[in-house]
């Protein structure tokens, strides 16, 4: 094991006291012994199991009784020199002990690892917190899915970070129908030749031997029951059921044996033999529009035996059915004994944005007819367009089916994360309107995709010092303990990662942390606020490929998902209820008002606040004289991240002087701009020359222009919108007369209102809303939605009751089975506007209340 998670042996001297543990047997099982283990092994082997009710002479004691603690819960309890853990189940008990593992690692001994933990309790309200691994290339991935030695290793690490689903996705990297050539790598892409030989079906994959597929079998058998063994859930996604992929493709295993009329029933006996010899398989996770392979029109046919196969297996299974293009024949379809149907919604189209979900989809998502010859797309593209991005209609209390969100790895795929304000955030969040959780798409997701992989080029580095190998998961530890730890509770304390930072950084451990923190949130902000693009495939913030400011570079990558004319001042935000579109907030300017919604300028100062929080860390981790290989990794990253900062803040206040100079003919306004561009374009430039024999020049994250590259390719396109804008400002012709200032007053610094949303609400009752004034207002706006993205915002105007105002939502309106959302938009005297509720400094919270209809 490297030096780089060292802290998972956790060496202990011989003076150490013996440790006896008890454990209660309604709380025996494999997870509990997994966790001993590790307990045992970080206290250096002074811990022993005994019987209940005894005890080693001279040891302490730690007894593990069952109790009701709450959802996966346990509390410590000390007892002289011992220690009582309560726990709910055997999920609980594994956590208190890995709990207790992690204490070892700060106090340095057991003795004060007992002390530190009394009277802590903790539970989660949250069932579903998924972390998902793609196998996206059969040269970058199959090394890392046939070791054993990765697998301990990695699902060790996951379990202790307290996911409680291990979710194993084939198929996921190819788009059937939506991606502009065919498939060339297509292992475990229709995964059932690639791991069984189905009685009674003569179907294989080419180039695969019986030896090599029965290895495949052996090795998701081990991982499943390896999952589970650490208190796990284990779902297999099976993403694609395309045998063939068509188009102008050349499979490099193709499958032989199937007809279009024996598709449907060799998936069912397939995926019921799959069944019958890997038992540990917990729930399916299945894209059921045609991107998976299967038309829309007509879907159900071909799902229904699909689902009956899996209904007769006599198994309680979770069918996740990827939410896209989900329509009531896929529901009826589902609709069968021993099916728990779930399905997965995108929680920021495909990337990682802010914590809360949008208050609306951008137009582009809104239903459009179906056209004629458009059967393969019908329901996805057309008629449920809106439900490609988001929970869509999902969500109403009489709903068919439960809900879980996604989150995408379109933003962030290489450079390290670690934020617990915003990971707490979406631990608050997940369960929005009553859904049960969120599957998190990890680090390097969709590395090689498409074809695009090589052997040997999983791992992102180049320079021999930080290269990573099979392990190149470990960079990002501290990712996934923040994560698993925030999802199950989101109060939970510094300590629970603390051990980690000080083993992987030493004396910089606190410094790796408040630097991290502020600048994992800007690449979120950016995913919010600048949607250009809907789809991973197609937008990469992280290396982001320029749409121009201007008019005058043309942009050749961002005009199919984005607002016409592609330029920045068009484009909707992914929210365009919370966040301005650029010009539409320069219209609002030049009228001389604003309607609340946040602005580009405020989102750039958001920008350089984070930037300017870390800066100084930054440079403290970078001067670093006695660096390890990880402090390295996570210093370049730092810097990178820094730098897209300032980027993005300069690229947001250029579009902005740019969309007034549009409007008003300040040439002023356009050489602001320009000298913005300018920031913008040397800023990025320090990018490339930071990762320059550090990371791979060409980061292949799959085939087309936002999927693979690196920041040195993308310059040029940055250079011809600079030297467009400097065109434009060279031609404009001085005129005095043509100025602008601005006369709209700033946001101000507290919304004016207070207000207590309501427990639930009585359905087809008047929900009478109130709010109080702290400042002088000149009018208040209630404005609300029912928590279903198919529909528009409501308004009306609070009127004036007592101290403060009031407004009803209609009794018609609330007589739905949906949830409620709503917000106030706060106009104070002497012009400024607001929004309640407001974000908080971390942009973590939720900017609007959200109230539930009463049950019964």
């Amino acid at each position: 094991m490297s030096n780089d998670l060292h802290y998972l042996e956790g060496v202990m001297d011989d003076s150490m006291l013996v440790v006896g543990v008890q454990v209660d047997p309604e709380l025996e099982g494999p997870p509990v012994d997994w966790a001993l283990d590790l307990l045992r092994d970080r206290s250096g082997g002074d811990v022993q199991r005994v019987a209940v009710g005894e005890s080693p002479a001279g040891a302490s004691s730690v007894v593990l009784r069952q109790d009701d603690q709450g959802t996966q819960g346990y509390s410590y309890v000390r007892t002289g020199d011992g220690l009582e853990i309560k726990a709910t189940d055997v999920v609980g008990a594994s956590y208190a002990l890995v709990g207790l593992a992690d204490e070892v690692e700060i106090a340095g001994d057991l003795s004060g690892a007992l002390e530190g933990l009394d009277g802590v309790a903790s539970s989660t309200t949250m069932p579903v917190r998924g972390i998902m691994r793609s196998f996206s290339s059969v040269d970058e991935d199959l090394p890392w899915f046939t070791s054993k030695e990765f697998w301990a290793e990695y699902l060790d690490w996951i379990a202790q970070a307290r996911f409680s689903r291990f979710h194993l996705a084939l198929g996921m990297q190819y788009n059937y129908g939506a991606d502009r050539n065919g498939a060339t790598d297509n292992y475990l892409c229709f995964a059932y030749p690639f791991l069984l030989d189905v009685p009674g079906w003569n179907v294989a994959a080419e180039g695969v031997s019986v030896e090599e597929r029965e290895t495949n079998l052996r090795m998701l058998q081990f991982i499943a029951r390896e999952t589970k063994r650490r208190g796990m859930d284990f779902q297999l996604g099976l993403w694609n059921h395309a045998y063939d992929y068509g188009r102008n493709s050349v499979h490099r295993f193709p499958i032989t044996g199937l007809t279009p009329e024996t598709h449907a029933d060799y998936s069912a006996a397939a995926i019921s033999e799959l069944l019958r010899v890997c038992p540990e398989i917990d729930g399916f996770s299945f894209r059921v529009h045609y991107e998976g392979g299967i038309p829309d029109e007509g879907h159900e046919k071909f799902w229904d035996p699909v689902f009956e196969a899996l209904s007769q297996s006599g198994k309680e299974l979770q069918v996740d059915m990827h939410a896209k293009g989900v329509d009531d024949a896929l529901l009826d379809a589902v609709n069968k004994p021993g099916l728990q149907p779930v399905l997965g919604a995108k929680y920021w189209a495909e990337h990682q944005g802010l914590p809360y979900h949008q208050a609306a989809i951008r137009r582009l998502e809104e239903s459009k007819p179906v056209p004629p010859g458009k059967e393969l797309t019908s329901v996805t593209e057309f008629a449920r367009r809106f439900t490609r991005y988001g929970y869509a209609d999902f969500l109403g209390s009489d709903r068919r089916a439960d809900l879980i969100f996604r989150v995408w790895p379109g933003t962030q795929k290489l450079l390290l994360w670690g934020d617990p304000e915003h990971a707490a955030g979406y631990g608050r969040l997940s369960t929005f309107a009553g859904a049960l959780g969120v599957d998190i798409c990890e680090p390097l997701f969709f590395k090689g995709r498409k074809g695009s992989g090589a052997p040997g080029r999983r791992d992102p580095y180049i320079d021999p010092e930080l290269k990573l190998g099979l392990r190149d998961w470990t960079k990002y530890a501290y990712t996934y303990r923040v994560w698993g730890r925030k999802l199950y509770n989101p109060e939970a304390p510094r300590r629970e990662w603390e051990g980690y930072l000080n083993q992987a950084y030493g004396t910089y451990a606190e410094t790796v942390e408040r630097t991290l923190a502020p600048l994992s949130r800007i690449l979120p902000l950016i995913t919010v606020v600048h949607g250009v693009g809907g789809s991973n495939n197609g937008n990469w913030p992280e290396v982001y490929t320029n749409l121009p400011v201007t008019e005058g570079a043309y942009p050749s990558h961002h005009g199919s998902d984005t607002e016409a004319p592609p330029m920045w001042g068009t484009v909707s935000p992914f929210d365009p209820q919370t966040f301005y579109i650029i010009n539409e907030w320069a219209d609002d300017v030049i009228a001389g008002r604003l309607d609340g919604r946040y602005t580009p300028v405020e989102v750039a100062d958001w920008l350089q606040r984070f930037v300017d929080e870390a800066a100084a860390g930054a440079a403290e981790l970078s001067a670093a004289t006695d660096a390890s290989p990880q402090l390295r990794r996570t210093a370049i990253d730092v810097e990178v991240l820094l730098r897209l900062g300032r980027f993005f803040a300069a690229k947001f206040r250029s579009a902005a002087d740019y969309a007034l100079w549009q409007r008003t003919g300040d040439r002023s306004r356009l050489s602001r701009a320009y000298d913005q561009s300018k920031i913008a374009r040397d800023v990025w430039a320090e990018i490339g020359d930071l990762v320059e024999g550090v990371y791979q020049a060409n980061l292949r994250f799959g085939p087309e222009r936002s999927e693979h590259g690196s920041w040195t390719d993308r310059r040029p396109a940055l250079e011809a919108d600079v030297d467009a804008m400097g065109n434009e400002l060279r031609a404009a012709a001085e005129d005095s007369t043509k100025t602008f200032t601005s006369s709209v007053p700033s946001r101000p610094s507290q919304t004016g209102v207070v207000h207590t949303a309501p427990d639930a609400f009585d359905r087809g009752k008047p929900v009478a809303l109130d709010v109080s004034v702290t400042a002088p207002v000149k009018k208040i706006v209630l404005n609300f939605r029912h928590v279903n993205q198919a529909e528009h915002w409501q308004s009306v105007e609070m009127q004036r009751s007592g101290d403060g105002y009031r407004a009803e939502i209609p009794a018609d309106y609330s007589d739905s089975s949906y949830p409620l959302m709503y917000s106030f938009t706060v106009e104070h005297e002497g012009g400024a506007v607001a929004l309640d509720p407001a974000f908080d400094d971390a942009l973590a919270n939720q900017p609007y209340y959200v109230v539930m209809p009463a049950a019964g």
